[in-house]
């Protein structure tokens, strides 16, 4: 199934496989997606087919998946609700389908799956030592995903830093900097002053797997690549940014505040997605930034939107600019 163009998306509800399942389409891909509750068995919306299906029924996945060429796997449980049960079977079944296949899986990979003794330049090859239960999860899937690239199946993984976009879904950008649906009248800053961090805007992420997609006969079958995306070097240059757009799009500039670690701290015992943010700090405390040589060796160039773009974008995408006085309002938003 090698040569042709057809793709199942795992995940097209959601952020980076969304905006993937659409930037596949747009550069003619027939694109399918799973997804649980449709009334009818399929239907068609925006150029995508999406099909009945949960992609924790392998019946499911094996059927969506028949005839296809590609399997994106950007599927995750929400709210990091039940991970060590639920991401490794969504995984094996999107290999079992992909070997059945012969086709090729791309992954959105992740940093947690390495410990700061690889810091702070992180290669494709620096071996992965996590810290966190979410982290070991994350290796024990990309062992599986190697393993499957000795068996039939081809694999992509490209690794970025903390997402955000116009529909990125839960993120620390939506989550941590800033409030979806509100006006920003206080952006938060959860790095330590003076310590670098790595974001990734979505659509150059997509951009990036759609792009080594059409180059996937020339990949080696485990094929791992890193994103430079956008380098925040001292951890205040993100938060200036959303301030320096909205101060243009409302003419308020709100402030920049330390994130309240405290109530997190606080919290955490009782809110999933509180412990997980948690757990994840160490990712803040410390200086952590990909090397995307190999990524260049093979596209060239790195997809990049720039920063007060992208971040207008996100902000846009997110209802976040209201009392927006800029003279061509939302439209001036670049995606």
């Amino acid at each position: 199934m090698a040569g042709n163009n057809r793709v199942l998306v795992l995940g097209a509800s959601g952020g980076i496989g969304g905006e993937v399942a659409r930037q596949l389409r747009d550069a003619g891909w027939e694109v399918s997606a799973l997804q649980r509750g449709l009334a009818q068995a399929s239907e068609r919306r925006d150029g995508i087919r999406w099909l009945r299906g949960d992609a924790l029924n392998r019946q499911d996945v094996m059927d969506a998946a028949r005839g296809c060429s590609v399997i994106v796997h950007a599927v995750n449980p929400p709210g990091y609700r039940r991970w060590a049960e639920l991401v490794l079977p969504m995984l094996d079944n999107t290999v079992a389908a992909a070997t059945a296949e012969g086709a090729t899986i791309v992954l959105p990979g992740t940093v947690y799956n390495y410990g700061p003794d690889t810091f702070p330049l992180l290669s494709e090859d620096a071996p992965q030592r996590p810290l966190t239960r979410k982290g070991a999860i994350r290796v024990e899937l990309e062992q599986r995903l190697k393993a499957a690239s000795g068996q039939g199946a081809r694999v992509i993984i490209v690794r970025a830093g903390d997402f955000f976009g116009p529909r990125a879904g839960n993120n620390w950008f939506s989550q941590g900097l800033v409030k979806p649906g509100q006006p920003v009248k206080t952006v938060s800053a959860p790095g330590r002053a003076g310590i670098g961090h790595q974001w990734a805007y979505l659509p150059d992420v997509a951009r990036a797997m759609v792009e080594l997609l059409a180059r996937r006969d020339r990949l080696e079958p485990f094929a791992r690549f890193h994103m430079a995306g956008h380098w925040d070097a001292d951890g205040r240059q993100m938060g200036e940014a959303i301030r320096a757009v909205v101060a243009r799009r409302t003419g308020q500039a709100p402030k920049v505040r330390a994130f309240p670690w405290w109530l997190v701290t606080l919290a955490s015992p009782f809110v999933a997605t509180l412990r997980e943010m948690m757990e994840m700090r160490y990712l803040w405390r410390t200086e952590l930034r990909m090397d995307n040589a190999r990524l260049l060796a093979v596209l060239g160039r790195e997809p990049h939107t720039p920063m007060d773009q992208a971040v207008e974008a996100a902000l846009v995408g997110m209802g976040c600019l209201v009392g927006d006085k800029s003279p061509a309002g939302h439209a001036t938003a670049l995606g």
